[in-house]
């Protein structure tokens, strides 16, 4: 993609809300989106907020630094959720990020910004952050492909934390190729989005119900023959992520939280302080149960080679009802931030507001070339 077109896109459809700012770089390209909690020399780092300070940065974080090698040009700073800490993509400061597909609904998040980059064809590809869904949750209302790579993949230095213990980079992209070509620039490991084989693939049992109409369709669709197999109660991984994710939020926000508040959103001031109320004990004991939780999932899917489960119970709400759906939008992310699993998000071979299908591997290498099977064996279906 030219960047003169990137930048006609991102005028035209303005009222996406899409990016807080544009760069003046020039170049070929590749066009990038990088969500602007991501140090872009400079540009200002908002996180989606107003108190950080206004400067530019002085350099780069390593994860641009890294795809300026592969020749990318960064287009602007992609609008996002709050501080990341949201699911929703409404944000009080730089406006709610509105999806393509139907701008009466939201994006998702908080990579929302990122997401509809892609989707409405405003950059080649973005990048994204991941710590209790949020690349996840827009790629699947927004119908693209999203990568949260394997816990500690890619170097978050330079990236404004949410919660240390489970933020993942990762690349949100219009097909499974192009998702792994950008994992390998932002991270230097080699991926083969191309299929070698029909992968082992089964749902985990107990876990997919109390889906809305749209989304059972299209999980019928796909599950379709399926086996199930004994896994990690949900719940357990769940609310050992929650708790994290609480406690180390609130620890990163409490300073401004108490002497600041006015200058945070409702919804975001409300989470972090409802972090004040994790004590040590319990945060210690959510995050020393996580090696263990991961050694049972890979214990779990010994005779598999991904799990498939949909990104989120419900299609893309409405804005006016977005306050209302934190938990069937992040019901099924969450667990695997948790674990620290690889998995990939693609859009469902349905019609209609989009429905992502989460594929959950063991392995980087695995969770793609799983997705990209299905990716294959689903454009027959959408043909």
């Amino acid at each position: 993609m030219e960047l003169a077109e990137a930048k006609r896109r991102i005028r035209e459809r303005a009222e996406l809300n899409a990016f807080i700012s544009l760069t003046e770089e020039s170049g070929p390209g590749p066009v990038v989106a990088v969500k602007d909690l991501i140090d872009v020399a400079g540009t200002v780092t908002t996180a989606g907020g107003i108190i950080l300070p206004r400067t530019p940065a002085a350099a780069d974080a390593p994860v641009v630094k890294r795809i300026r090698e592969h020749g990318c040009v960064v287009v602007g700073k992609a609008n996002l959720h709050e501080f990341a800490y949201g699911v929703t993509s409404i944000n009080p400061h730089y406006g709610t990020v509105f999806n393509p597909h139907d701008p009466s609904r939201v994006a998702g998040g908080s990579s929302g910004g990122s997401a509809v980059a892609v989707a409405a064809g405003m950059c080649d590809w973005a990048i994204g952050s991941d710590t209790g869904g949020s690349i996840r949750i827009p790629a699947s209302l927004c119908g693209i492909v999203g990568f949260k790579p394997e816990r500690g993949s890619i170097d978050t230095t330079g990236v404004i934390q949410l919660a240390h213990s489970l933020d993942t980079l990762g690349p949100m992209a219009g097909s499974v190729a192009a998702a792994a070509e950008a994992y390998t620039w932002m991270s230097g490991e080699s991926l083969e989005p191309r299929p070698v084989g029909a992968p082992r693939l089964a749902v985990p049992a107990g876990w997919v119900a109390d889906l809305d109409g749209p989304t059972a369709e299209a999980w019928a669709l796909v599950a379709a023959g399926l086996p199930e197999v004994q896994f990690v109660d949900r719940d357990r991984l769940f609310q050992a992520g929650l708790s994290v994710l609480l406690f180390e939020a609130a620890e990163h926000h409490r300073r401004w939280a108490i002497e600041r508040p006015d200058q945070y959103g409702a919804d975001v001031l409300r989470l972090i302080k409802r972090g004040f109320d994790i004590t040590r004990d319990e945060y210690s004991s959510a995050l020393a149960s996580m090696p263990a939780l991961r050694k049972e999932a890979d214990h779990a899917m010994r005779d598999v080679d991904a799990l498939v489960l949909p990104a989120t119970a419900i299609v893309a709400p409405t804005a006016e009802a977005a306050y209302e759906v934190r938990e069937p939008l992040s019901r099924f992310t969450r667990p695997f931030n948790t674990t620290g699993q690889p998995v990939v998000t693609l859009p469902a071979p349905v019609k209609g507001l989009p429905v992502g299908i989460q594929v959950v591997g063991r392995t980087n290498a695995g969770a793609v070339a799983a997705a990209a099977w299905l990716e294959q064996r689903w454009r027959a279906l959408v043909a």
